[in-house]
């Protein structure tokens, strides 16, 4: 394997666009709530601190939120958006290649380096976010994506305990095992309640013991997903990028040029090409869609002008068709091009 893999997590995401575009939240208690303003779905450090759990009912929390001070916001989507796209933008520039898992994580492959120089290239990007776009991120550094997830849990943990700023690079054997054995099993990447609850009937109650179980059991008791498991916390590679991806919603295909890209029939060229390929990623997970969403942009780097936008529309019906996202993307890039910019 000539790479490693990077999860950048972005921490109390929408907590912290909204820091973003209010410095004077900095410091604030700050919860931020559902569509419907019903329930908190992102809070600050100061707010987890007070107990108050994620999905809680604003009605039933508003005098403890009251007693810290809570900033209480509705939600943003379009801020949001905006922030990720920034910042998957910048992992980019950093990266071999890019899997946008959400909008607040994102896992990179980066080249094989030492320990020590995986750290430098993990604080390195930690701070370009920073600086750059304002959101604070962790960075967790593995030979696969479920110990890369592990890099970031502990980085959490070390963070929150005074120690570092929130970068981790897995480390080898035999030091390896001994982080393992911190992470309860029900922690592990893929491992959901119903096998947490099988592996601590059988005396598993950490991610070491997980892994060194026999592969018949495994397969028999967990199928292939779960093998497939062990032997990423065991340092082989089984999941690419791309290969696993949260219950969902929404589906991103985008890519970066080879080079700028300035005229409209490029774009179209490329938007066809891309239209091609989600259709085919909609298949491969048994999706279907009923709008698109088209955005280009120059990336706020280099020289200007600098240009981004997007637009969403809708589809006749739910499809996985290429020709029918081919059509609307056409459709679409029509308002928001702008000649003379190269786009990205």
């Amino acid at each position: 394997m000539d790479h490693v893999f990077a999860l950048i997590d972005c921490e109390n995401f929408y907590v912290s666009c909204e820091r973003v575009f209010d410095p004077s939240l900095r410091g604030t208690p700050v919860a931020v709530l559902s569509n419907n303003d019903g329930c908190v779905i992102a809070r600050s450090e100061e707010v987890k601190e007070a107990g108050v759990p994620m999905g809680a009912p604003l009605f039933k929390w508003r005098e403890e939120l009251d007693e810290i001070g809570t900033e209480i916001l509705s939600s943003n989507y379009t801020l949001y958006g905006d922030m990720s796209r920034r910042v998957h933008s910048l992992i980019e520039e950093e990266a071999l290649a890019l899997e946008r898992y959400s909008i607040d994580e994102a896992f990179a492959a980066l080249p094989e380096l030492s320990r020590e120089n995986l750290s430098r290239v993990a604080d390195r990007l930690r701070r370009r976010i920073r600086r750059h776009v304002g959101i604070p991120v962790r960075v967790g550094i593995g030979p696969t994506k479920t110990l890369a997830k592990v890099a970031d849990l502990n980085g959490k943990a070390r963070k929150r305990a005074g120690w570092g700023q929130g970068t981790y690079v897995c480390p080898d054997e035999p030091e390896r095992e001994e982080l393992l054995k911190r992470v309860p099993v029900g922690d592990i990447w893929g491992i959901g309640s119903a096998y947490e609850k099988t592996l601590q009937q059988k005396g598993v109650a950490s991610a070491a013991g997980f892994r060194a179980l026999p592969n018949p059991w495994i397969r028999s008791e967990m199928t292939v997903v779960g093998l497939r498991t062990a032997w990423e916390l065991r340092g082989r590679s089984c999941l690419d990028l791309e290969l696993v991806r949260p219950d969902r919603k929404t589906l991103v295909r985008s890519r970066s040029f080879g080079e700028r890209v300035e005229s409209k029939a490029n774009l179209r060229e490329a938007l066809a090409k891309h239209a091609q390929r989600a259709a085919e990623k909609l298949r491969e997970e048994g999706l279907v869609a009923k709008g698109i969403k088209v955005f280009i942009t120059t990336k706020r780097f280099g020289d200007p002008p600098h240009y981004s936008n997007g637009v969403a529309g809708s589809l006749p019906e739910h499809t996985a068709r290429a020709s029918a996202f081919a059509g609307a993307s056409r459709q679409l890039l029509e308002p928001i091009y702008r000649s003379g910019h190269g786009y990205k």
